[in-house]
């Protein structure tokens, strides 16, 4: 499977936007600005992403977009098949009429485990679980007052600050 700019930017805006979960509305070019996403593109997922009812919009000097859903209840295989479609690596997983030799193709097997194994994966994964990464990913990144660095271990949660050069 191969994960489209508009999948990935979708997934970026839709954990960009979990971050910042319960905080009003964000606007698109604070979005943009963070997650690196040209602009006008992102506001074309956005619409997408509206219509599907992952998020929703506000208008006016104060408005901008937030979360319709709680983010532990968005899988990315929603997403994806709202952005992309089917995540199958070929179309005959989903259609065996594409193909004149459903009956005796052996390569099919291997397709369907493929796309049973990214759906299940994709279908066990939340835009939470993915938000929650993002901010222990930054805050294991972050530089504090110039010099000092701050390292926060993943597994363990154990926090080292070291001199940075």
């Amino acid at each position: 499977m191969k994960v489209s700019m508009k999948v990935d930017y979708g997934l970026r805006a839709l954990v960009d936007l979990a971050q910042h979960y319960g905080q009003g509305p964000i606007q698109s070019k604070d979005i943009a600005r963070r997650q690196g996403i040209p602009e006008p593109y992102l506001e074309h997922v956005l619409t997408h992403l509206r219509r599907a009812g992952f998020i929703a919009s506000r208008r006016g000097p104060h408005g901008g977009h937030f979360l319709a859903r709680l983010p532990g209840g968005i899988r990315l295989d929603e997403v994806i098949n709202i952005l992309e479609g089917s995540t199958a690596p070929i179309s005959c997983v989903d259609k065996a009429s594409k193909c004149s030799q459903f009956a005796t193709c052996v390569t099919r097997e291997v397709w369907q485990a493929v796309a049973e194994a990214t759906r299940g994966v994709l279908g066990a994964t939340t835009v939470q679980e993915l938000a929650s990464r993002q901010t222990i990913t930054e805050a294991s990144h972050k530089v504090v007052r110039g010099r000092m660095a701050m390292t926060v271990l993943p597994d363990s949660g154990e926090r080292y600050l070291s001199l940075a050069p």
